[in-house]
C-alpha cells in the first residue's frame, strides 16, 4: 500500500453508512488525516459489540472513500482494517450517533463497540454521540469529536484503551474528563397481540435513574451542559472480588 503521511482515520457508526452523524464526523477528521468511511449497510443500532460469524458479509462502494458492510459495526471495522484498507488505521472514531451512549448503556452500543474494537486490534478508538432530539445539530459533536481526535493522535492513549464522548443539545460548556455512570436497571416488557392472535413483545425502559457521583460521571456532566469524555477499556475483570475468590475457592 501506498506510504502515507497524514493519519489514517476510520470512521464507522451504528446508524448506517447513510446516516447524516457519520458524514458530519467524516467531515471533522479530514483536517486530522486521511479518512476512510465504513458503516453498516443498514442501521444497527443496540446491537453491542456483536460479530458476524453465520453467513458471508459484502462490501458495497457507495462512493470514492465511502464502503458498507452488510453487517455489525464491529464487522466493519474488521472488514474495514483487513480488507479496504489492508492495514490498521491510526485512529477508529465511531459515530456520531442519533442518542446518548451514557453509564451502563454502552454495553448495549454499536456505537461504542466500533471504538471497543478498534481498542481490540490495537489502534486507539473514539466513539461519539449526540442526545436524541427531534432535529440533530451534529456541529458541536463534531468539534468535540475533532478537538479528542486530535490529542489522541498527537499524545496517544494506553494499549486496550478508547475513548467515549457524550454531547449535550446546543452549544456545550466545554469538555468534562468523566466517569462511567451506574443507574438503575429496570427493563419492562409490552406485551401485544397481533391480528391472528398471535403474541409479540416490545422491550422498553421502565426506569431511568442514575445514580450520583458527585458530579464526575458522563450522565452528570452532559445534564450540566458539558461534553463527557469518559476512557474505556474491554477489561471487565473485578479485580475487588479476586483476593476474596482466592481465599474462597482455592
Amino acid at each position: 500500500m501506498i506510504e502515507r503521511s497524514m493519519p489514517l482515520i476510520l470512521v464507522t457508526n451504528d446508524d448506517g453508512v447513510q446516516s447524516e452523524g457519520i458524514h458530519a464526523l467524516a467531515a471533522a477528521m479530514k483536517p486530522l488525516g486521511d479518512v476512510v468511511v465504513v458503516g453498516p449497510l443498514q442501521e444497527a443500532s443496540a446491537i453491542g459489540h456483536a460479530l458476524t460469524l453465520r453467513r458471508p458479509l459484502r462490501i458495497e462502494t457507495i462512493s470514492e472513500g465511502v464502503y458498507a458492510v452488510d453487517g455489525t459495526p464491529t464487522d466493519c471495522v474488521n472488514l474495514g482494517c483487513e480488507i479496504i484498507l489492508k492495514r490498521l488505521p491510526d485512529l477508529v472514531v465511531s459515530g456520531i450517533n442519533k442518542g446518548w451512549n451514557l453509564g451502563d448503556d454502552i454495553t448495549y452500543s454499536g456505537t461504542v463497540a466500533g471504538a471497543l474494537e478498534g481498542a481490540l486490534l490495537g489502534t486507539p478508538g473514539i466513539a461519539v454521540s449526540l442526545r436524541r432530539t427531534p432535529t440533530f445539530d451534529f456541529g458541536p459533536s463534531a468539534a468535540a469529536a475533532a478537538t479528542v481526535a486530535k490529542m489522541v493522535l498527537t499524545h496517544g492513549v494506553p494499549s486496550r484503551t478508547f475513548l467515549n464522548i457524550n454531547v449535550p443539545t446546543g452549544t456545550p460548556k466545554g469538555l468534562r474528563v468523566t466517569t462511567q455512570a451506574k443507574r438503575n436497571h429496570i427493563t419492562q416488557i409490552d406485551s401485544r397481540t397481533d391480528p391472528r392472535g398471535n403474541a409479540y413483545y416490545w422491550i422498553e425502559e421502565a426506569l431511568d435513574e442514575y445514580h450520583p457521583d458527585g458530579g464526575r460521571s458522563d450522565y452528570e456532566a452532559v445534564m450540566a451542559g458539558y461534553s463527557s469524555v469518559t476512557p474505556l477499556q474491554p477489561d471487565m475483570t473485578a479485580y475487588d472480588l479476586l483476593e476474596t475468590l482466592v481465599r474462597n475457592l482455592t
